[in-house]
């Protein structure tokens, strides 16, 4: 029996634009998205995630992060980013 029947598959380019895309607005912008803490993610959850792009992207960093899956987005991180 499959458990994740229900998970929508993941698009691997929204990964790689997490390690990529940098915040254009707010507290934190210019700041790599992967790199926005997790407070601020659930910030944006309570509250409610931009429209567009930059929501969709901001709702895939909350899940990973409150779900401890940061270890995907170091795999794929460019060399010599910290």
């Amino acid at each position: 029996m499959d458990q994740n029947k229900d998970a929508a598959p993941v698009n691997p380019q929204i990964l790689v634009e997490l390690v990529s895309v940098r915040m254009p607005f707010g507290k934190y912008k210019d700041r790599i998205l992967c790199d926005l803490p997790e407070p601020y993610l659930a910030w944006f959850h309570q509250k409610g995630f931009p429209q567009g792009k930059i929501g969709v992207l901001l709702s895939a960093l909350h899940e990973i992060k409150l779900n401890g899956l940061e270890y995907l987005l170091t795999l794929i991180r460019k060399p010599g980013r910290p």
